[in-house]
């Protein structure tokens, strides 16, 4: 659910898989950082 907060991801305007893998990764890197913050 968390990723959907990204618009570009969850609206996909992007249409290059790799693009979109790209946007996905970078997300979810950025919501495991900021649980990973709030953790320690």
């Amino acid at each position: 659910g968390k990723i959907k907060q990204f618009r570009g991801i969850a609206t996909r305007y992007d249409r290059k898989p790799e693009n979109y893998l790209a946007a996905l990764k970078l997300a979810s890197l950025r919501i495991w950082l900021k649980s990973y913050e709030s953790a320690a």
